[in-house]
């Protein structure tokens, strides 16, 4: 038993010694100090990412030891970059983390409401009510929340989620030119879902143009690229192009063992020479004889060989990275073959035309080259202007949220923003409280109050009396009107905010149950690793 203590006592009466033992470098925490430290570091991640909530949050600074710096507002990115300690900060994160993975978005809500759970429960606590109550009652709140999203859901529509767009993208560098996104993202993920079957935010790449302003965006129906063009006098607009997708390289195999080639003559020498040009020959011909004028391939190029090509009018680019040689086949058509001798007519994609243009002089040249105008694309790229590094980044971490947004409301129904449905989902838990004869009403109250935490946040962002507009939304929750917090702090009626039902009903059934696991913990036992 190394590295344990044992400890004992006999007493008088010659009875059985009682012995304990524990791990030496344990630190054993109990009591209610378990709780405060939870809820602590609850309030830490909620008094954090408060300021970044809603249309009028702020954004942070994130920076990295390496010297790199990211300004953002979003939740997710923020969380990530943290480095935690604390086993409660870990369960927080993974939480985020969760949320981000299934919706893509609401990751900020989600910390904020189960913050607010469990600083509602410390109030309780401090009162002398069980923890067990209070996830009692958490339990039946989260039930009656369940039957408001169920009946608050409204159909999508064409309107409604170009709403769901600039929903996500409000409160983000995007929101300048959300009159130029929101068509975009609706209209890339339209021609995903009618080539593909389904939309999904992953069909839809990003591509930074390095130049102009965000407004200066477009949607490429095609793939853009960024690589060198290795000979100078390569076509640099091709009409109606023809393209071959190819994994591998584009050259004459070498030997897999070493082995050497005995050479008694010159005419041995020229023999060999011709088979290995014929051998190019060979694959360059197959190339020219299936039509194609566009070669992309995973691999390297002979040189020779992309002489032949550009002889014959055909652009070849190699070392694509794998997702890229994927995406150029999926938006030309074309199938992925593994060796240039496999290529026929059937195997080819097309597209309306590729243009390149070549990048600045500099030891790094990089040419942009654009596949355009496919007809039958399952994959799309969004051209993102803008010059700045930084902020480029933020606006594509902006595009991907609402992307995401926007295909979890095309495959289901949507639900009220702007604190709207946290309010009616507030007044369900108080009306399904009036129910309950025992303290599990306590907790139902206090479950209330802390989904009202979301739209008093919106308006203490926006500069206005978190209480007041609070009080009015609580007693307007129960008309037919949709209300909620407009973007400077009001009380307004909300036809323009929007959110999947997925993001709303995953965030609560995350933060609760994650509120409701830290109820149940009262040890935190911490040894020092092997």
């Amino acid at each position: 038993m190394s590295g344990y203590l044992a400890q004992g006592t006999m007493a008088e009466d010659s009875e059985k010694p009682k012995v304990s033992i524990s791990p030496s470098s344990t630190s054993v925490t109990s009591g209610t100090e378990v709780q405060e430290k939870l809820i602590e570091a609850a309030r830490v991640f909620s008094d954090l990412l408060k300021p970044t909530f809603g249309p009028r949050g702020l954004d942070k600074m994130l920076y990295k030891t390496d010297g790199n710096t990211a300004v953002t507002n979003d939740g997710a990115k923020i969380v990530a970059e943290l480095l935690v300690k604390h086993p409660a900060a870990k369960m927080m994160v993974s939480m985020a983390e969760s949320q981000e993975e299934d919706c893509g978005d609401g990751v900020t809500t989600t910390m904020l409401l189960c913050g607010s759970l469990l600083i509602e429960a410390n109030n309780l606590f401090r009162k002398g009510i069980h923890p067990l109550t209070l996830v009692e009652g958490y339990a039946i709140s989260l039930e009656a929340c369940r039957s408001q999203i169920e009946s608050d859901s409204i159909q999508t529509d064409e309107s409604k989620l170009s709403f769901v767009v600039e929903t996500a993208l409000s409160g983000k560098i995007a929101e300048s030119a959300v009159g130029s996104f929101s068509p975009i993202i609706v209209e890339a993920l339209n021609t995903v879902e009618k080539n593909r079957g389904h939309a999904s935010a992953e069909n839809v790449s990003m591509f930074k143009t390095r130049k102009g302003s965000i407004r200066d965006s477009r949607l490429v129906k095609g793939v853009c690229l960024r690589r060198r063009i290795l000979i100078e006098g390569l076509p640099n607009n091709i009409k109606d192009a023809r393209v071959v997708c190819l994994d591998g390289d584009i050259k004459i195999r070498e030997m897999t063992r070493d082995a050497e080639l005995k050479i008694s003559s010159a005419d041995d020498y020229e023999a060999f020479l011709q088979a290995e040009n014929d051998r190019k020959e060979q694959i360059s011909g197959s190339i020219v004889e299936s039509g194609a004028n566009l070669v992309l391939c995973s691999g390297e190029i002979d040189k020779d060989i992309l002489h032949l090509l550009n002889d014959n009018g055909i652009l070849a680019i190699g070392d694509l990275d794998s997702s890229e040689l994927r995406n150029c086949s999926d938006a030309t058509g074309a199938r992925i073959l593994e060796t240039a001798l496999d290529i026929c007519e059937e195997n080819l994609g097309i597209c309306g035309s590729v243009v390149w243009e070549r990048g600045q002089d500099s030891d790094e040249v990089e040419d942009v080259i654009r596949i355009l105008d496919c007809p039958s694309p399952s994959v799309v790229t969004i051209e993102v202007g803008g010059a700045g590094e930084a902020g480029t980044e933020e606006v594509i971490r902006g595009l991907h949220d609402s992307l995401r947004a926007a295909s979890l409301a095309i495959r289901e129904e949507v639900l009220p923003g702007a604190g709207s449905i946290h309010s009616r989902m507030a007044r369900a838990v108080r009306e399904s409280s009036e129910a309950q004869a025992g303290r599990e009403r306590l907790a139902m109250e206090a479950f209330a109050r802390a989904l009202e935490t979301i739209p008093a946040t919106l308006v203490e962002n926006a500069g206005g009396e978190s209480l007041d507009r609070v009080l009015e939304l609580r007693s307007s929750s129960k008309n037919a009107s949709v209300l909620g917090i407009s973007s400077d702090g009001k009380l307004e009626e909300i036809n323009r905010i929007w959110h999947p039902r997925s993001v709303i009903a995953n965030s609560l059934e995350s933060a609760a149950e994650t509120a409701m696991g830290m109820l149940r913990i009262d040890q935190v036992i911490s040894a020092r690793g092997e």
